[in-house]
């Protein structure tokens, strides 16, 4: 038998090494949890579901329900109620009913069918939130759709883990779920009223202390005391969690407290997938194989069919449809609570427990390829059709007819609306292409020009006019589709300058390499304009203000190196007579194919600051540099000197 740190080291060494590997494969974390306990299973028997591992492994469960509870609010719940109590409720009941069904059929008890029924109708907030977000796609139809299911799925939880129980009552089981019911209908108001009028000035009374370890002990205090007393009551220790989060979330603290409380969740929540792995016996898996690989086929084909007849009651669009049907058509974290509930109320019989429990293992492990199959299905019924396609490309050449030197803009987000705006007011034409039709259309019929196309189609930027563009602006932060849009770009017009707008630095060289021309972090962006008005606030002259934000840019971007005068240099004395200015070279210009030293602009009195070659992340000025179409000339000078200069470039 291992003790309690033979068997902690055991899992901090398997969690770092399988972790590390699903990391470098871009696979969900959660996976290598529940894998790492199957690893784990057969060299640690008697660590299933009585074990003291698997009974710390259930306050994951208890910090994550907390963490929903924090999310759970009332605009939130209106503003996605018809996905919530619409397509989420019909989920959940018809799931149920449908697996009741199919249990009598098997001669299974109805009392069993309802309880499996709500296993199978949990899917894996887990999972499919992380795939969603790493898609870019939370805020997609589909996307909404399916937070709406899964916010359903996790508010269900609570009064299912009181449902459960009751059903095991063979006699009398109308009593016991009213006695429950009613049980839990008193604990939950006593705690809600009388938390709601302690919360705040307790959590207030804890904050004037200003001290971090007194505020997170008062967070675990109130979360476990709230789940120690709904446990007592006989109801969950997951949903006094719950609660506690829910009256947190009506106070100022509680983002706070949810990033506080992560570091617990996630441990803790690795845990008990950990658990879930160590509970499945795989000599029971084998001997009955068939059984498992039948469970799976049932639970993947019926949900995904099931949610996907629902979601059209919801929405006309078929690739909608079928992403949110695959996207859901997974088990659950909570299906695993709710599986441990039905065998220790003796609902199943431990044999089916195993076999129910790898399908949803399976399931899960399977999630991700379901995500990308769905998504493939529904590209293909989206744009297989050439007629929509040319349909689609053809009104977005109509609309780039006739534009030249125009910016296309990847996008029209927050970001590219404020661009958009900029460009209109120094009179710039542009052509915006973005995806999302309901933003298309809103956006149309308030007069923007934006089109419907996804940029990262060769034959959506080919239609938009790539070849006569002045620039390109990827507007949106999400590195993989912009990499795809510069692999086009790079393949119909090597020459063209791309701005790709990023969150953060992390991708920077990437990018340059894939062909972009500048990488703008908005991180970066922020904190320049935090440090100008700290400056500012701070007494330092307006003037000096703007020279070190400018110097700051220079130093960041490559088309901005150097000094460009302005009104508000006019003060500053080691501003002297020079100025800057850029020259972009065109393939009629008589410098286009030159190199510097053949041009010799130092005789104009010009000085040669730079040469900015779109998709190279250098800037360069040796001698010997020949000039290309498409090259950006920073020249510095007297006036007189700069437009000497430019003529001897252009040529007139």
């Amino acid at each position: 038998m291992h003790s309690t740190l033979e068997l902690t080291l055991i899992l901090l060494a398997a969690g770092v090494l399988a972790l590390a590997a699903l990391k470098a494969a871009g696979l969900p974390a959660l996976l290598g949890y529940v894998l790492i306990g199957i690893g784990l299973g057969p060299f640690l028997p008697g660590m299933g579901a009585d074990s003291p591992t698997s009974h710390l492994a259930e306050f994951g469960v208890v910090f994550l329900m907390f963490s929903i509870g924090l999310e759970f609010s009332l605009p939130r719940l209106k503003s996605m109620r018809q996905a919530v109590f619409g397509l989420g409720g019909l989920q959940v009941a018809i799931s149920m009913f449908i697996v009741m069904v199919l249990g009598l059929i098997v001669d299974l008890s109805w009392e069993t069918g309802l309880a499996l029924g709500g296993v199978i109708a949990m899917s894996s907030t887990a999972i499919v939130s992380k795939l969603l977000s790493e898609r870019n796609e939370l805020d997609s139809e589909h996307g909404r759709l399916i937070l709406g299911v899964l916010l359903f799925q996790d508010l269900a939880v609570a009064p299912l883990i009181i449902f459960v129980p009751a059903l095991a009552q063979s006699s009398g089981l109308g009593e016991a779920l009213l006695y429950a019911t009613l049980k839990a209908a008193l604990v939950l108001s006593l705690i809600l009223l009388l938390g709601q009028k302690l919360m705040r000035p307790w959590f207030h009374l804890v904050a004037q202390s200003k001290s971090s370890e007194l505020f997170m002990l008062n967070v675990l205090l109130v979360t476990l005391g709230l789940a120690y007393i709904t446990d007592r009551a006989g109801l969950s220790l997951a949903l006094g969690a719950f609660v506690a989060g829910v009256l947190i979330a009506e106070t100022e603290y509680r983002y706070q407290v949810e990033a506080d409380i992560r570091p617990f969740r996630d441990v803790l929540m690795g845990l008990f997938f950990v658990s879930v792995g160590l509970m499945l016996d795989l000599s029971v898996v084998a001997q009955h194989w068939a059984s498992v690989l039948a469970a799976l086929a049932l639970l993947i084909a019926g949900k995904f069919l099931v949610i996907s007849m629902l979601t059209g009651l919801f929405t006309q669009s078929w690739p909608v449809v079928m992403r949110v049907g695959s996207g859901l058509a997974q088990a659950g974290e909570f299906g695993f609570v709710l599986l441990a509930l039905s065998l220790s109320n003796a609902l199943l019989s431990a044999e089916m427990h195993q076999v129910i429990l790898a399908a949803m293992v399976l399931s899960m492990l399977t999630a991700p390829l379901l995500v990308l199959a769905g998504t493939r299905l529904a590209q293909r019924m989206e744009g297989g059709a050439w007629m929509e396609q040319a349909r689609g490309v053809h009104e977005i050449a109509s609309r780039a007819f006739g534009k030249q030197n125009h910016v296309i803009l990847c996008g029209y987000g927050r970001s590219g609306q404020s661009l958009a705006r900029l460009l209109e007011s120094e009179h710039i034409p542009f052509i915006a292409l973005d995806h999302d039709p309901r933003r298309v259309r809103a956006a149309a019929q308030a007069g923007d020009d934006v089109v419907f196309g996804d940029s990262t189609r060769v034959e959506v930027l080919m239609a938009a006019g790539v070849h006569r563009a002045k620039a390109i602006v990827i507007s949106f932060a999400h590195t993989p589709s912009a990499l795809k849009i510069l692999a086009s770009v790079q393949r119909l017009r090597p020459d063209a300058p791309v701005i790709v707008r990023t969150v953060d630095d992390t991708d920077l060289d990437r990018l340059q390499e894939a062909g972009a021309s500048e990488v703008v972090p908005e991180v970066m962006e922020g904190a320049l304009m935090l440090g100008s008005q700290t400056m500012l606030m701070a007494g330092v002259p307006l003037a000096r203000v703007l020279k070190r934000i400018r110097q700051t840019r220079e130093a960041r971007y490559g088309a901005m190196r150097g000094y460009f005068r302005g009104l508000t240099d006019e003060s500053e004395d080691e501003s002297g007579g020079d100025r800057l200015t850029s020259v972009r070279m065109e393939q009629r210009h008589v410098g286009c194919g030159k190199t510097l030293d053949e041009l010799n602009l130092t005789t104009f009195g010009a000085t040669v600051v730079g040469i900015r070659r779109p998709g190279s992340p250098r800037s360069d000025q040796l001698p010997e540099t020949r000039l290309e179409m498409g090259d950006i000339v920073l020249l510095r000078g007297e006036p007189d000197a700069l437009a000497a200069a430019e003529i001897a470039l252009r040529g007139s």
